[in-house]
């Protein structure tokens, strides 16, 4: 149970399903109730199946092209934190009339609900387990689809400024998640090849 948990809270922050709210409501402005159902139905399929597929297939890739956890590990934590700056600093709304046959799988599925949380969900297999990170990713994946589900509710209640609050809170903390993800890599990286350390002058 202790693995879930944490498997579940960085991956929680990262697919941010609260902050998914305010991006579906603009892309899918102007559809029907059916239209926006049927978005989240395929959105929630599109994540699952990206998501579970790198889960059992990263490793392989990893050993095709020659790449470590830490290699992965310090570029995701770069890219990572390059997604939550920008959505810190980030005050567009997202383009409306998005197509509806399309938008649930893209943009909506990948790269918005999976993009940060595959890079995230790879490195915690080797931490805590394929079950307890698999389990953690449908989770929040399902939670995602939950809030996008009741969306129209949820902002209700929250209000505009308060999911987009919330949000920002998540970007911030995903930028210090990133941070983490870098220094552990970068560190890794020159435990396993001391050689490219400096020689402190005799």
């Amino acid at each position: 149970m202790a693995s879930f948990w944490l498997c579940f809270v960085p991956l929680f922050v990262a697919v941010d399903a609260i902050g998914l709210v305010p991006m579906y409501l603009a892309l899918t402005e102007g559809m029907s109730q059916s239209q926006q159902r049927r978005v989240v139905v395929e959105s929630v399929a599109t994540a699952l199946m990206v998501a579970v597929g790198f889960l059992f297939l990263g490793q392989w890739l990893f050993r095709m092209l020659g790449i470590t956890v830490n290699d992965f590990m310090t570029a995701g934590g770069v890219l990572l934190f390059a997604i939550a700056i920008r959505d810190m600093a980030s005050t567009e709304k997202s383009p409306t009339g998005a197509d509806p046959h399309s938008v649930g799988a893209v943009p909506l599925g990948v790269p918005l609900m999976v993009g940060p949380a595959v890079l995230t969900t790879i490195l915690l297999v080797d931490q805590y387990g394929r079950l307890p990170t698999v389990t953690a990713t449908v989770a929040n994946i399902m939670i995602a689809g939950v809030a996008l589900w009741f969306s129209r509710g949820l902002v209700a209640v929250l209000g505009q400024t308060g999911s987009r609050t919330i949000s920002k809170i998540s970007s911030l903390i995903l930028a210090a998640i990133a941070v983490k993800m870098v220094r552990v890599g970068v560190l890794a990286i020159l435990h396993d090849n001391p050689a490219i350390l400096p020689v402190p002058p005799g």
